[in-house]
């Protein structure tokens, strides 16, 4: 018995040796591995909606786990092991993914590879466009679950092979905090308390996993908590201080978790408005007198809910004429404009176009155009960094002839603009009625609700409906916002669209952007105009018999309210007959410099009026913090892991200040094979590296002392002296090497990853003879 202690301390106080891992602590220590991969993955559920993925994800994990756990109880080289588990995700992807291309559902054809490229530019697509959460498609839930796969692989071999539970943890608060950074929302602390608690669980379940003596392990295992919660707090730290002072990035239908803000096509503009920094999305030209509303697209179904965008029958955008004409009784007047739109940062499906566009010319790529609503939607493209030009007829209809004509069904009109839900509050047609009891035509009538929106009694506001909890467009929120009297363009547009229902006109939703700032460019003498993120809008439009969709204007300070000359004004002009909502131009006394889609925004329909606003120096300075803790992650982790050996070492641990030094000189790039005996490996030190010899031998003499006597590695009589004279051989080894090599190791040591004694460790060097 005392020969074979003797034997397992002299394998641990070689170079390599760690120890080989228990049968049951192995179990445990795989059940900690999936428990903290689930940790990680569950912030994902609030980018793409939870499904069949979530489970397939877990299966996966399950399997793989398994499947080294079994290979490592028959002592298969690790490098085995990992082929194993890469085979189990191959056979699982297969089966469940592309089995129609595969032989015998499982083993991959080239026809399984020929499918993969479409499926991963498939999810990426999703993932540049999409709304979050996204809706889990086959092609984003093969990304997500193959990624949950092979980090599964990777952390197992980290965790259970190179006995790094602290480099695997760091790997897992990264992935976890990827969720986060694309769509910030607010800190879910229950959530990176659970993270914290499992990679708690997973260094202690590795620290059991080893097969070591007791007194040493009790030793050991002292120091692990201290380290663990270090590791969590960092994670903690990083998510909740670091992460809220990233510029936030738009996350929803049509907008990009790529670069570049996006088009909210849910009506939850709310986030977007309140985005710490104002982004350049657009710059704008038009031969018109008034800069024009550029739209996205329109919304028109309504469930109670939600409005949803309007599909339709799209066609190719060839021709000069794509969407086809404008169609107007003969006695209304229609004015031809060119507008120029350049695509400075924006990434969308949808191109902003001013309305009634009726071609469109330089878009590269696929796209299509929809005639229905005159919008224009990518096929297989994006609007970054885009140019065009489009041509737009616009109706110039006088006071008299709109007051004339009904608002009514036309054949541009679909049975879903004048639905209203079974359980539409009665606040919104009471309303209605009460406010345009005195009008006599259904261009009064909603001038008049314009009037009433406009008004004194209505205040613009993007923070009041988030603390009442309406921050939404649907029924109970339009009869909240009507009640308090609050909100900003969604709510009024709501309202206005459901009201004008309530009058049984034909109404609809628009997205897009607001004219924009003047800027000092000029081009062909047209002014340049600069259109900002927080400018993203919605307008209601109201359907005339002989006219076709007019927009107007009922947020209260923004923009300028709709309105046409009656016709004896006309004589002498030679343009704009109608002043109208999405035509509208800043006024010359409108302010500037204001806080985004603020109410005094009224210049040019703007919602921020920031046109030359300074930038915002605290979404960089949070970039900056970020980016140097997570430089600074392995530094601190090293400094964690080198105090518990020195606490080790100073209780007795000689095993401690040994691997102490064997970590400082893997660092530094010393080789610490497996095959050179402690003595040597000492000797070898301080011959060719200078380290000092009597310090050296002190910590040689006590792991010599220690390994092979019946005390085990613990002993008293070390003390502190291992502990100095090791902290003293470090010093000597970083004083060794080169200024760039001691950065280099300080910044990213390499003992982190490389265990003393392992293939990656390097080759004992041979002596000439």
């Amino acid at each position: 018995m005392s020969s074979l202690s003797a034997s397992a301390r002299g394998d641990r106080a070689g170079s390599g040796a760690t120890g080989r891992p228990r049968r049951g602590g192995e179990r445990l220590l795989a059940s900690a591995v999936l428990t903290a991969l689930m940790a990680a993955l569950l912030p994902v559920t609030r980018v793409v909606e939870s499904g069949a993925w979530l489970i397939g994800s877990l299966v996966l994990s399950v399997l793989v786990l398994a499947a080294g756990y079994q290979a490592r109880r028959f002592r298969l080289p690790a490098v085995a092991v990992t082929l194993i588990e890469a085979a189990i995700w191959i056979v699982f992807m297969t089966l469940v993914f592309l089995r129609d291309t595969a032989l015998l559902w499982v083993i991959p054809s080239l026809d399984t590879f020929r499918a993969v490229p479409p499926l991963v530019e498939g999810a990426m697509q999703e993932i540049t466009l999409g709304a979050a959460p996204l809706e889990p498609s086959t092609a984003l839930a093969f990304v997500v679950v193959g990624a949950m796969g092979l980090l599964t692989i990777v952390i197992d071999h980290v965790v259970v092979t190179a006995r790094m539970p602290l480099l695997a943890a760091v790997g897992i608060v990264a992935v976890s905090l990827i969720p986060a950074i694309a769509v910030p929302s607010e800190v879910d602390l229950i959530g990176f308390v659970f993270l914290a608690v499992t990679i708690l669980f997973l260094i202690r379940a590795e620290t059991r996993s080893r097969e070591k003596p007791v007194e040493q392990e009790a030793e050991r295992s002292a120091g692990v908590p201290a380290t663990a919660l270090g590791i969590a707090a960092i994670a903690i730290v990083v998510a909740v201080v670091a992460t809220p002072m990233l510029p936030q990035p738009v996350a929803r239908a049509g907008s990009g978790m790529g670069p570049g803000p996006g088009i909210d096509a849910t009506l939850q503009l709310g986030d977007d408005l309140r985005r710490p920094q104002e982004v350049e999305v657009l710059r704008v030209r038009t031969d018109s007198a008034t800069v024009p509303y550029l739209r996205a697209t329109t919304l028109s179904q309504f469930d109670g809910g939600t409005w949803e965008p309007d599909g339709g029958q799209s066609v190719a955008l060839e021709g000069e004429r794509a969407l086809g004409g404008v169609t107007v009784d003969p006695d209304i007047r229609v004015t031809e404009y060119l507008t120029s739109v350049d695509v400075v940062n924006l990434e969308s499906p949808w191109a902003p176009v001013p309305f009634p566009a009726v071609s469109v010319d330089g878009l590269d790529g696929a796209w299509a155009a929809v005639p229905y609503n005159r919008t224009i939607v990518a096929r297989a493209s994006s609007t970054q960094g885009q140019s065009y030009d489009v041509v737009s007829t616009v109706p110039r209809p006088t006071l008299e002839q709109i007051r004339a004509r009904a608002a009514g069904d036309g054949d541009q009109v679909r049975d879903e603009t004048t639905e209203l839900p079974p359980d539409t509050p009665p606040i919104i047609a009471e309303l209605a009625a009460q406010v345009t009891a005195e009008a006599t035509n259904d261009y009064d009538r909603l001038t008049a609700l314009q009037r009433w929106f406009r008004g004194s009694d209505f205040g613009y506001s993007l923070e009041a409906p988030v603390e009442e909890g309406f921050d939404g467009s649907g029924a109970e929120a339009v009869a909240q916002f009507l009640e308090q009297r609050e909100g900003y363009c969604i709510h009024f547009a709501s309202a206005f669209a459901l009201m004008a229902r309530t009058l049984n006109m034909p109404s609809r939703i628009v997205v897009g952007y607001l004219p924009g700032e003047p800027t000092t460019d000029a081009i062909d003498s047209q002014p340049v105009y600069s259109v900002g993120s927080s400018q993203l809008h919605a307008w209601p439009e109201v359907h005339f018999d002989g006219i076709g969709w007019v927009a107007f204007e009922p947020t209260s300070g923004l923009g300028v309210p709709t309105s046409f000359s009656p016709a004896a004004t006309l004589p002498g002009q030679i343009d704009d007959p109608a002043t109208t909502s999405p035509l509208s131009t800043p006024t010359p006394s409108a302010p500037t410099g204001l806080d985004e889609e603020t109410p005094d925004a009224q210049g040019g329909g703007t919602a921020s009026g920031r046109g030359g606003t300074e930038a915002d120096p605290l979404p960089l300075f949070g970039v900056a913090v970020l980016i140097l803790v997570v430089l600074s992650l392995p530094l601190l982790v090293r400094e964690l892991r080198r105090r518990q050996l020195d606490t080790a070492a100073r209780r007795g641990d000689a095993a401690a200040a040994w691997q102490s030094v064997q970590d400082a000189a893997i660092d530094v790039g010393i080789p610490v094979p497996s095959s050179e005996s402690p003595r040597a490996f000492a000797q070898r030190l301080i011959t060719e590296h200078g380290v000092p010899a009597a310090e050296m031998n002190v910590v040689l003499i006590a792991i010599e002392r220690v390994s092979y006597s019946r005390a085990g590695t613990r002993s008293y009589w070390i003390g502190d002296t291992a502990a100095e004279a090791a902290a003293s051989v470090r010093v000597a080894l970083l004083a060794s090497v080169p200024p760039a090599r001691r950065i280099l190791a300080l910044l990213a040591p390499r003992s982190l990853v490389i265990r003393p004694g392992s293939v990656y460790a390097g080759n004992a060097p041979v002596k000439a003879q």
